[in-house]
């Protein structure tokens, strides 16, 4: 297949206009087959990637079943989202070891691509928990983790921690090479988390949100994180996590190759109002706002798409500074940067073919075949 007449997103992080080369599921460097698609008046843009979500259509991940997944995968590729890495909960280990065999098993042919799991939780800060419930929280355990790992099939990419918590300096030095380490739901300060990122954290669990805020005596997480080079940090644009003035302002202090969008959904996504759950917790949700009984923020109801189209459309976040946070910063976050994130020779030729006005999807093509 060969794409004509769009403006192409290339790993320069701006748009060019280019034809694109797809050989089966990949992007080629010469055309071979002849079948052409006028994209006239569309943005290609790599397959969207989020890496922390729980659920959509009235399913959880840590649901532990196959058609939780299955749901999951196909509500996001239908979105524009082409791979997924979702989230866990502060639950019970033998709960999480179920959530993680039931990963571990999952064969699809159709959906987003399942690329790894995101553990938020158990080893999280009471005092930070958020939505987690309380009583499954856990210190920081290296052989829990493995046990986990183990049970998913070396699925597990990211792990988050609250620094301060007793074994979790000791966690990072062992673990730190086995996968991404993230902090979250903490209430460590500036000298904590600096530690943590020397000894081999390098990523924050959704910025601002469960964590100490910014003060110009106390910068805490969000201060150590943007001193730290190597560190990603995520962030939430549906409107209701962060002020759209506090995501300009992150974009100003972290720039646009350290930010990776996540949308953080849970269930209730894709669904109309009304009652659902989150780690065996009641959710109520009017619009976009989820919250539990207490009025505590739970997670979002937008995908990663409505994320991105908030950011450029309400926010004023650059379009090209937009795409590389839902596509190439998750990517190289979270070690899959050599098959997805951008439009290069090689790669899997997961595109979206975007409307240059409305930002609408007109065309997914995902593995080299229309959808």
């Amino acid at each position: 297949m060969i794409i004509k007449n769009s403006k192409v997103f290339d790993k320069r992080g701006s748009f060019v206009s280019k034809d694109i080369y797809i050989e089966k599921d990949r992007i080629s460097s010469i055309p071979i087959n002849q079948d052409i698609l006028d994209a006239s008046g569309c943005l290609a843009v790599p397959g969207f990637i989020d890496v922390h979500f729980h659920g959509c259509m009235g399913y959880d991940f840590c649901d532990g079943t196959r058609e939780a997944i299955q749901t999951l995968a196909d509500y996001e590729l239908k979105n524009g989202i082409m791979a997924i890495c979702p989230a866990t909960m502060t639950l019970p280990e033998d709960t999480l070891l179920s959530v993680c065999r039931n990963a571990a098993s999952y064969q699809s042919e159709q959906g987003a691509d399942f690329v790894g799991i995101n553990m938020e939780g158990p080893f999280i800060a009471q005092s930070k928990m958020g939505a987690q419930n309380p009583a499954f929280i856990q210190e920081t355990n290296y052989d829990v983790y493995k046990r986990l790992q183990e049970a998913s099939g070396n699925l597990i990419r990211l792990v988050d921690i609250a620094p301060e918590k007793p074994g979790s300096m000791e966690f990072i030095q062992k673990a730190k090479d086995e996968v991404v380490i993230s902090l979250a739901h903490t209430s460590a300060d500036y000298e904590t988390a600096q530690e943590a990122f020397q000894k081999g954290a390098c990523h924050v669990t959704h910025l601002y949100n469960a964590m100490m805020p910014y003060t110009h005596r106390a910068p805490g997480v969000i201060g150590a994180a943007c001193d730290t080079p190597h560190c990603y940090v995520e962030l939430i644009c549906d409107g209701i996590h962060i002020h759209p003035s506090a995501v300009r302002t992150t974009f100003k202090m972290f720039g646009d190759d350290r930010i990776v969008f996540i949308s953080d959904s849970m269930m209730a996504t894709g669904m109309n109002d009304g009652e659902y759950s989150l780690g065996g917790q009641k959710v109520n949700v009017v619009g976009n706002l989820a919250t539990l009984e207490n009025g505590t923020i739970a997670g979002s109801a937008t995908n990663l798409m409505g994320c991105f189209k908030m950011a450029v459309q309400k926010i004023g976040i650059p379009l090209e500074s937009a795409v590389k946070c839902a596509t190439m910063n998750p990517a190289k976050s979270i070690g899959i940067f050599d098959e997805y994130g951008s439009i290069d020779e090689g790669k899997y030729a997961n595109i979206l073919l975007l409307d240059e006005h409305t930002l609408e999807i007109k065309t997914l093509i995902f593995k080299g075949t229309i959808l």
